[in-house]
């Protein structure tokens, strides 16, 4: 299939490279700049600080706006909104994950637009700019920070919603594998989830397709796999987490997705609304919910998940169906191995009948739409998948 490949953010790769961070604004044109962060380990770290002094050196004003959370909120982008546009912001540097790349993205569509920003989300309008933004990595996992995605939570009706457009492709990205190696094991892999999830999703698409690009998605897989078990005994192994650092970057800039349709999303949308409702991880809930969307839809084509389960697990079980279903048992074994759930009862919840049915209804945008591409799946079906989770 015909397809266009646009990545124009410029990585800075390695030990050290947050020093970089002021040159890179200045390069970029900023002038003020709004600093966004999460939680208090940016600043425990003595991260917060050398980015600030970074900025210094260059002569940069800033100012700075934490409090970021997983799953991150509306109310926490107005608030970013009103500052920028009191204190005369022309460049938002994001210093943590995809949360808070999201959020400044978020923030860089509601100061260049008019009107609130959540319509975007909403897909009540489309966005006509974003404020510049550039990242300092600091969690591999969401690939925010080479992506034209940003996902929001609006806390009046706890809907997450994504919005994706070019104008917020980050500037630059600062990847320094060190700044991950104190990250919890469980959001270590929950990021490698989310990595290999990125990928997945464009595997597993309807037409087009090329070698190439299938060889790409599923070294890349297969990377993040065996790193993700080598942090799970050494989580300070900096070669390890380089090797997931650029994975995540690459399975969400579009790579893994050229000549394809563009593969198939259903199982980062149902997983949003658990996301939504329940403020779960979200590569744990992916992994919660990927073995029972697997299993509902791969008799649409069996041949594909079966190709997945040969070049990715090297199976060799029989005809079709039978590798097929012994690729996405082996991913959910991958997904014990590392402390991952593979139900929803292991991602420790336990929705109600009232709640599935609420978060099916959300899906699939109150029956304005389907989700999936192998099969496009309505209410009813995405609520079988979250039964089937249970």
């Amino acid at each position: 299939m015909n397809f266009e490949y646009y990545t124009p953010t410029k990585v800075v790769f390695g030990k050290g490279t947050e020093s970089r961070t002021g040159e890179l604004v200045r390069e970029q044109g900023g002038h003020r700049v709004l600093v966004h962060y999460g939680g208090g380990s940016a600043v425990r770290s003595g991260l917060l600080d050398r980015i600030c002094e970074s900025l210094k050196k260059e002569g940069l004003p800033y100012v700075t706006l934490g409090g970021v959370v997983p799953n991150p909120r509306l109310s926490k982008v107005r608030e970013g909104i009103r500052i920028c546009r009191s204190e005369g912001i022309d460049f938002l540097l994001a210093v943590g994950g995809g949360s808070v790349i999201d959020s400044a993205k978020a923030i860089g569509y509601g100061v260049a637009n008019d009107g609130d920003v959540w319509d975007f989300y909403d897909r009540k309008r489309q966005a006509a700019g974003c404020l510049p933004v550039g990242a300092v990595l600091t969690i591999a996992a969401a690939g925010s920070e080479m992506s034209n995605s940003s996902v929001i939570t609006n806390e009046d009706g706890w809907i997450k919603r994504g919005y994706n457009s070019d104008y917020c492709r980050c500037r630059f990205a600062v990847m320094n594998p060190e700044l991950t190696c104190t990250l919890p094991d469980y959001q270590t892999q929950s990021g490698c989830v989310d990595i290999m999830m990125h990928t997945m999703e464009r595997y597993f698409f309807k037409s087009g397709g090329m070698e190439l690009t299938d060889g790409i998605g599923e070294a890349l897989i297969r990377t993040v796999m065996r790193n993700a078990r080598i942090l799970k005994e050494n989580p300070a192994d900096y070669n390890a987490r380089a090797e997931v650092m650029w994975a995540g970057s690459l399975s969400h800039n579009g790579l893994t997705g050229c000549g394809t349709d563009g593969g198939d999303w259903a199982s980062h949308q149902i997983e949003h609304e658990l996301g939504g409702m329940f403020d779960v991880a979200h590569g744990a809930g992916l992994a919660a919910v990927w073995g029972s969307w697997a299993r509902y839809v791969y008799s649409e084509n069996p041949t594909r998940f079966a190709t997945f389960a040969r070049r990715v697990f090297g199976l060799e079980s029989g005809d079709e169906e039978t590798t097929a279903l012994a690729g996405i048992m082996e991913m959910e074994a991958f997904y014990r191995s590392v402390g991952m759930p593979t139900n929803l009862a292991e991602l420790g919840i336990a929705p109600t009948e009232e709640q599935i049915l609420e978060m099916a209804e959300k899906c699939c945008f109150y029956g304005r739409r389907t989700v999936g591409v192998l099969k496009a799946l309505n209410q009813e079906d995405v609520a079988a998948i979250y039964r089937m989770a249970m």
